[in-house]
């Protein structure tokens, strides 16, 4: 059974949600007519259900979403998605959920997390006030659609317009103050609770905050959102692809405080779990390294790495020694661990990695973010390995999450296709499908300490 139903109002953002999910690795499908519900509720972990229905009355809204929400039987996570500019009949469509789901689990306290800030897309929430690129709704072409015209910038309000259910605010500063502050936030009562968010960063605190309150006392939350806040809800709610997905290699050779903030994004997005390499080491043995990998990999890591310990280096002769070490420690990691894909940071790294990994080339897939790339390798004994690599001074704070995200999408999609299909890796590549690697290589001969950093 489905582990998540998505409830969108229309296909487009259908889609695009849909796409946030896939990249945590989940088996994501959306259909557009609710017979085919149950169809494809019991084989994928994602189940998003296109009602049409933004320009419905809100009469026909509400029975819309409930024949949907009542169509998924099972114990799922239910997600409304929300217009990015919250048009539509967003309050007459989360009653539909809320009294579908409570109607479901009579027992159980269920409220609302209306998070509808899109950081990424410039939509946020401030006071309980949504902008778009920092201006508030009712001064954006919003308020004068002709077919859905929104008359208040206060999320609450517009939610208001068509439920009764009560609302509370969480602000900025709260959400800033880290998941205690909007734990003790969320205890209030209220039915609905609308949360500021104006980053990822946000959006991952409410979520934590939220996964807590559901442990302590068995709360059963609604996402009423744009699309992120959804699939972090998700992720803090431990929600993974079914079956024992394989783990996410990370190798990265990049020492910029950029890096550092981007790994430690993926510690607290995806829970990664990094081996840090020390470059004072003179004979770092690479087999210790993948020994430590694989009890993470046991104690249930999804993402794991290696890492360059963040500290001066005085060794001239460092650079080539930790170069070779990361490229060792891949090949040995990826021959005990067989990852579902691999992600490196730095150029010289990468070029060593594959080096080492007998590769011969790439099929380059897609452009991540600028000169980030992600496609699968070509050649060798690791062969459709699905790839990732970016520069140790390029992206945001999120560009590494992006990347590993990214992997885990392509083999969730890879394991999905059978051989022979449009788009299916030179070679499959999975459990059952690697072969031992090729003699560990050192990579560029004499690299440069900032070439190892870049």
């Amino acid at each position: 059974m489905a582990q998540i139903l998505v409830v969108a109002d229309d296909l487009t953002g259908s889609n695009a949600t849909g796409a946030l999910f896939a990249r945590l690795g989940l088996h994501t499908v959306t259909v557009s007519d609710v017979a085919q519900v149950p169809r494809y509720a019991g084989s994928v972990d994602v189940l998003v259900v296109n009602t049409g229905s933004r320009h419905f009355t809100p009469q026909q809204s509400y029975d819309a979403v409930h024949a949907a929400v009542s169509a998924a039987a099972g114990d799922t996570l239910v997600v409304k998605r929300v217009d990015t500019t919250l048009r539509g009949n967003p309050g007459r469509e989360l009653d539909a959920v809320v009294e579908s789901v409570t109607a479901r689990h009579p027992s159980t306290s269920v409220r609302v997390l209306a998070v509808p800030a899109f950081p990424d897309a410039g939509r946020t929430t401030v006071g309980g006030i949504h902008l778009v690129d920092g201006v508030p709704l009712t001064r954006t072409p919003v308020a004068h659609d002709l077919f859905n015209s929104v008359r208040h910038s206060r999320v609450a309000s517009v939610i208001g317009e068509q439920s009764s259910l009560t609302t509370a605010e969480v602000p900025l500063d709260v959400v800033e103050d880290g998941v205690g502050g909007v734990a003790e936030a969320l205890r209030r009562p209220a039915g609905i609770v609308v949360c500021d968010a104006t980053e990822n960063e946000h959006l991952r605190t409410v979520a934590a905050a939220a996964a807590r309150i559901t442990a302590e006392d068995g709360t059963r939350w609604i996402s009423l959102d744009s699309g992120p806040f959804g699939a972090a809800l998700a992720a803090e709610l431990g929600i993974r692809p079914a079956g024992s997905p394989p783990c996410i290699l990370a190798v990265v050779g990049s020492v910029t405080e950029a890096t550092h903030e981007q790994l430690v994004r993926t510690e607290r997005a995806l829970g990664a779990h990094y081996v840090e390499l020390d470059p004072e080491e003179p004979a770092p043995d690479p087999r210790r390294i993948v020994r430590e990998l694989q009890e993470a990999a046991d104690s249930g890591a999804a993402v794991l790495g290696v890492r360059i310990a963040p500290r001066a280096v005085r060794d001239p002769g460092a650079a080539a020694r930790i170069l070779r070490c990361l490229a060792e420690a891949a090949a040995h990691a990826v021959k005990a661990l067989n990852p579902g894909g691999l992600y490196t940071s730095g150029g010289d790294v990468a070029a060593a990695v594959t080096g080492a990994l007998g590769a011969e080339g790439f099929q380059i897939e897609a452009e991540v973010l600028p000169l980030a790339v992600a496609g699968h390798l070509v050649g060798g004994p690791h062969s459709g390995l699905p790839f990732a690599t970016k520069g140790g001074l390029i992206g945001g704070p999120d560009a590494a999450v992006a990347c590993l995200e990214r992997l885990r999408a392509m083999h969730t999609r890879g394991a999905l296709r059978a051989p022979g299909e449009p788009g299916f890796p030179v070679r499959p590549y999975g459990p059952g499908t690697a072969q031992a690697g090729s003699a560990p290589g050192s990579g560029p001969d004499h690299p440069t300490e900032e070439e190892v950093s870049s």
